[in-house]
């Protein structure tokens, strides 16, 4: 594949609903015949853990995230809670499963495919992912930590990577 058709992500937050964005742009630059690859570095790393499953929505970090009902009669599905809940709320014990609860019910209900079947398919299209060292080794992971399939590699190491493409991404 050319340098010119060539794509680069750098994913640095490792939320829940921060983990969407560099799978679907990884996996619709694959379907437009780009080679991607991600870089996952600080708390993008636990986008490539094996386990997944404990990642939270978090709505302190994002107060413009709008927040309507997945379920119940139409006119309360149509409100837009997220301007009228003050951040104080977001503090309390499990506002985050609640939240994180709500987000999977309404993407299940418009058809969005799950973190991990996401994951699994930019893999299955050889997306590369690149974890950072020196991340890896300041949170004190173990290379076993993580799904099969990835590369580890120093921010050096990545830049050469990116130097060859003309697209970049940060997230």
């Amino acid at each position: 594949m050319s340098d010119s058709n060539k794509m680069t992500i750098i994913a640095t937050k490792g939320t829940f609903d921060w983990a969407f964005p560099p799978f679907i742009i990884a996996s619709t630059g694959i379907a437009m015949n780009k080679e991607v690859s991600i870089f996952f570095t600080f708390y993008g790393l636990n986008l490539l853990l094996k386990d997944i499953s404990k990642l939270k929505v978090t709505p302190i970090g994002n107060p413009s995230m709008p927040m309507k009902m997945p379920f119940g009669p139409k006119w309360l599905q149509n409100i837009d809670f997220g301007p009228k809940i003050p951040n104080f709320i977001w503090n309390i014990p499990f506002a985050d499963t609640m939240v994180t609860y709500l987000m999977k019910k309404t993407m299940h209900k418009h058809g969005i495919a799950k973190l991990e079947d996401l994951r699994a398919m930019c893999q299955e299209f050889e997306v590369k992912f690149i974890a950072c060292d020196m991340t890896v080794d300041l949170f004190g992971y173990n290379k076993e930590d993580f799904i099969d399939g990835i590369e580890f590699a120093g921010a050096a190491s990545y830049f050469d990577e990116a130097a060859s493409g003309n697209h970049h991404l940060y997230m």
